[in-house]
């Protein structure tokens, strides 16, 4: 019997660098002198646990590549490996604290440097071409938090130094579009292309025209920033992280009456929903850190996408996940549209 076993399944079906993944397998032989591993992208993984049954293994940081197999090693022995896929690391050395956002006229992705709340970075917006070239954009914002395009292709961008969101044009003229919002950080546009504004502080506004913002719904503060997104619905889903390990998605209707769509999560952040209407949310769950995935009408929920310190996604015209953490940004085919390019 091949002492290195046999991988059954491995758990979430996708990862980037730094993720815990859960490998189901059986005959993996255990010794005393520590003579055995898993290999991932031909690098050796990181073990948090490991029995015959069942293998915790961390994607190593430097792997970057979308696609890799994994196999199991014991006593010179190796199972047969298994094909996983794994993010394409695009940018890094940012400040991402919300979404990130993809052009709708070329398909390059827009991404942040935010630093921290009233610090003035020389460089705080980005744009990724599809060709994966990093360019920098003259467009001067202090702190932005979330950036998204409305469905005329403007880009917007919240400032929550000031409390305000801007329109950026042309990548590098900023023009105040709504002032007095607070600690302004997520933003997302509704089919009839109205603005909403989550002030950290606990308050959404609508902002349905140029310079004029009204309270929509009232929640509970966040210790982080408020992250939006419309679903299939037309309602505006909303998360809020807190201090607690058990903290809601929530779902608002077109008058602002609020309630709980699912609850279960440590510090929800960024989420985007895809056209069949599952919701992906950057969050922990179940001790798991990444993204989880929603079923429609939250009937079920589970871990997508392994990673630490996942803060935002959003989904590409050709079924990528673009896939943000407080630091690096990473490609994940994973064969899904987004409601966003609607």
């Amino acid at each position: 019997m091949n002492k290195a076993g046999r991988i059954n399944s491995v758990y979430p079906p996708y990862a980037i660098a730094g993720g815990e993944i859960t490998i189901e397998c059986e005959n993996f032989r255990l010794n005393a002198d520590g003579d055995y591993a898993c290999i991932i992208g031909g690098k050796r993984a990181r073990l948090v646990g490991a029995s015959e049954t069942r293998i915790l293994a961390i994607i190593p940081a430097d792997l970057n590549e979308s696609g890799t197999e994994i196999y199991l090693e014991s006593d010179g022995e190796r199972s047969e490996s298994v094909n996983y896929t794994t993010g394409k690391k695009l940018a890094d050395n940012l400040h991402i604290v919300a979404n990130p956002a993809i052009d709708p006229r070329d398909d390059s992705i827009i991404v942040t440097r935010s630093g921290s709340r009233g610090q003035q970075l020389p460089v705080t917006m980005f744009r990724i071409e599809t060709d994966g070239f990093l360019s920098e954009m003259p467009a001067e914002i202090l702190n932005p938090t979330a950036v998204a395009f409305n469905r005329s292709g403007n880009l917007f961008a919240t400032n929550r130094s000031d409390g305000e969101v801007c329109r950026i044009n042309r990548d590098e003229e900023v023009v105040p579009y709504s002032t007095s919002l607070g600690i302004a950080t997520g933003i997302a546009f509704d089919k009839e292309d109205v603005m909403y504004v989550g002030d950290r502080s606990g308050t959404i506004y609508r902002v349905r025209e140029f310079g004029a913002h009204e309270s929509f719904a009232v929640l509970e503060p966040s210790v982080s920033a408020y992250h939006l997104a419309f679903g299939t619905d037309n309602r505006l889903y909303v998360t809020a992280p807190g201090l607690a390990s058990f903290d809601a998605v929530y779902v608002i209707d077109e008058d602002g009456f609020e309630e709980k769509y699912f609850r279960g999560f440590g510090r929800p952040q960024g989420l985007a929903f895809d056209k069949q209407g599952n919701l992906y949310v950057a969050a922990c769950f179940q001790g798991k850190h990444g993204i989880a995935r929603i079923a429609p009408k939250a009937e079920s929920a589970e871990m997508f996408v392994a990673g630490m310190n996942v803060v935002g996604l959003c989904f590409t015209r050709k079924g990528e996940m673009i896939v943000a953490t407080n630091n690096s940004v990473y490609s994940i085919p994973v064969g899904i549209e987004g409601t966003l390019l609607d």
